[in-house]
């Protein structure tokens, strides 16, 4: 049995803590290098006197003193701080499994790092292949690294797929991929209710347990949007062979159709240690604390098409991909200072989708050529989209 060394990317967040009740389970199997957070170091000297790292690192440098003081009486915790120590443990030769578990574009430089570096990496954080897709998978074949998808839809994709035609769905006779979407809180809301949502109830997911950027991603449908960016370049596919099918259930989490007719499903509780536990061991199976599923309870599943009307943001993302280029670092970026308005009081809920729509067509699409491009496009699609916050609510 191979004895894994794990650098974990975003500890303190849910799927930080997710990943490391898996790693709790099975100490004869997993070790932990590398822990990292971003400001929440109370939180972060906890985990770090259970799991005992090597290394400690904050992403802000003043948190990163705290949680030096914290741990003042554990001096085999190194504690560092700041972006470029983040991408030194995403890097270092000491750890073989990287999950890269940190929101928003703020991963995708560390998560980077980790590809560039050849180790077998878990994809958590989508925004890294919207914003690069290209050029991230570029690296990924260059390296020799290992990705392995995380987010439950990918993940479900991943296993109903055979493990040596990932990168060739055609070659494996796959027809379509089905990405299936909760719909979050709100699918059965009016045009009109929706505008009166608060980031309380956006934040409160029927099924899931998340954090709150990305559970007012999945209430906009802007979540499923940046999956199916993700799921074109894992699986070099485009929009048109993806369809989202809304399942409030969510127990089964996407399928692959063949073109036999067949479909493969791939059904399991709504538990991130569950796709979590399949990357960690991968291609073995292990415990991951998950009750079985029981469908006599359940009874029925439900499907239903999106509305793309009352959440435009699946379409804005689709269409990001289409544009291609810096298109969808545009997308991500205003979808990323949106939702942080929204969740400040400072932004209605319905105007998500109106912001990120102004930025797009308020910034030329350009070739991503290069990751410099990309964070400069980045950058100007966050100023762009303050501006446009500012003049919707003057």
């Amino acid at each position: 049995m191979v004895v894994r060394r794990i650098s974990l990317l975003g500890a303190t967040g849910s799927i930080g803590l997710s990943t490391l009740d898996v790693v709790r389970r099975h100490p004869e199997r997993f070790t932990v290098h590398a822990l990292t957070a971003n400001t929440r170091a109370d939180e972060m000297a906890v985990l770090c006197r259970e799991f005992r790292p090597q290394v400690a690192v904050m992403a802000c440098p003043e948190a990163a003193k705290t949680l030096a003081a914290l741990l003042a009486d554990v001096p085999d915790i190194q504690v560092l701080g700041g972006e470029e120590s983040l991408c030194e443990v995403a890097s270092a030769p000491e750890a073989d499994t990287v999950m890269a578990a940190i929101v928003g574009a703020a991963g995708l430089s560390p998560t980077l790092a980790a590809v560039r570096a050849g180790k077998r990496v878990l994809l958590a954080n989508k925004e890294a292949l919207v914003m690069s897709g290209k050029l991230f998978m570029d690296a990924v074949a260059a390296s020799g690294a290992e990705l392995l998808p995380i987010d439950s839809e990918h993940n479900a994709i991943f296993q109903c797929m055979p493990a040596d035609k990932v990168r060739d769905p055609e070659g494996a006779g796959i027809t379509r991929i089905l990405l299936t979407a909760s719909g979050g809180p709100f699918r059965e809301f009016s045009a009109e209710r929706l505008r009166s949502v608060t980031p309380a109830q956006a934040c409160a997911h029927p099924n899931w347990s998340m954090g709150q950027k990305i559970s007012v991603d999945s209430a906009t449908l802007m979540n499923k949007g940046l999956e199916l960016i993700e799921a074109c370049w894992l699986f070099n596919t485009t929009p048109r062979n993806v369809e989202v099918h809304v399942h409030p259930e969510s127990i089964i989490h996407s399928m692959v159709e063949y073109a036999d007719g067949s479909v493969l499903a791939q059904m399991g509780s709504p538990d991130m240690r569950t796709p979590i536990a399949n990357g960690l061991a991968w291609p073995e199976r292990i415990d991951a604390g998950v009750a079985p599923l029981d469908l006599f309870a359940i009874g029925r599943f439900h499907f239903e098409r999106p509305d793309l009307v009352r959440f435009p943001c699946l379409r804005l993302a689709a269409e990001a991909f289409e544009a291609g280029g810096t298109a969808p670092a545009v997308l991500n970026a205003a979808n990323e200072v949106a939702v942080a308005a929204f969740l400040a009081g400072d932004l209605c809920f319905a105007d998500i989708p109106v912001i990120i729509e102004r930025t797009l067509a308020a910034i030329a699409v350009e070739p991503a050529n290069s990751f410099d491009i990309i964070f400069a496009r980045d950058a100007e699609a966050r100023i762009r989209a303050r501006e446009q916050i500012g003049l919707l609510t003057v």
